[in-house]
């Protein structure tokens, strides 16, 4: 099987324009040749909703993600807590696939369990309470009929109150629970599992029934591209640093 790569927390916005460099210069340089790349959540800093989709950023994006899957390599996307509003209008113009959280694939005779992975960060009591509320259909079919202005406020406002929050939560409650994990992998019979949002980029071996199972971190991006990649029946991590030329 030809390499397969594995990417999330990208975070790219207009505020970040070296993060938007790097990830143009991964799709133009790792990312090429690859069967298939894997984007598991936070590709985007926020999605207000499929409409937004002539803005600069979300048209580049989309142009760069097209052009990678035109020249063969196969894209999927999984909504993270940012950009979990990534429709159908999105994948149609940036030519990916849409992937449910959690998603299991198979590299070479290996199963892999693939999340965003705040799903797993159960000690954070406030924020699953959150995250129940804006995936019940309900309230997305709801609030992705305000005008679009009116969206894109809410969510600069859940932003800077997130920030607030986070200076008064403890890092262990904003990690993963290993007994979630634990649950996720006996659940799923004992695969490899692959997962970004927490920002701890590690390899884990987790004991779950007798039977070990990895779990790897995805690491977030800042002016270079981390990456996992597949490639002779294994998983190797990786980060690649672009020419300060390449274009936005």
């Amino acid at each position: 099987m030809a390499r397969t790569l594995f990417i999330s927390d990208l975070h790219l916005s207009e505020e970040r324009p070296e993060t938007t460099r790097a990830f143009m210069a991964f799709i133009a340089g790792p990312a090429q040749g690859a069967e298939a790349l894997y984007i598991l959540g936070d590709l985007l800093e926020y999605w207000a909703g499929d409409d937004d989709i002539e803005a600069p950023l979300a048209a580049s994006v989309c142009e760069a993600l097209a052009g990678l899957a035109e020249r063969g390599t196969h894209v999927f996307f999984m909504g993270g807590n940012r950009d979990f509003l990534v429709g159908a209008g999105f994948a149609a113009r940036a030519r990916f696939e849409l992937l449910a959280d959690p998603s299991e694939i198979t590299l070479d005779g290996q199963r892999v369990l693939l999340s965003h992975g705040d799903a797993l960060c159960t000690d954070d009591v406030a924020y699953q309470a959150y995250r129940r509320q804006v995936r019940d259909p309900q309230w997305l079919q709801g609030f992705l009929a305000r005008p679009l202005t009116e969206r894109k406020a809410f969510i600069d406002t859940l932003r800077k109150q997130s920030a607030m929050a986070k200076q008064e939560k403890s890092a262990g409650i904003m990690d993963v629970n290993r007994a979630a994990v634990e649950a996720l992998l006996r659940t799923h019979g004992h695969p490899l599992l692959i997962h970004g949002h927490t920002h701890r980029p590690a390899r884990h071996l987790h004991l779950v029934d007798g039977v070990e199972s990895e779990r790897w971190v995805l690491a977030d991006w800042d002016d270079s591209a981390p990456y996992l990649a597949w490639d002779g029946g294994a998983l190797s991590a990786h980060r690649y640093r672009p020419a300060r030329s390449v274009p936005t």
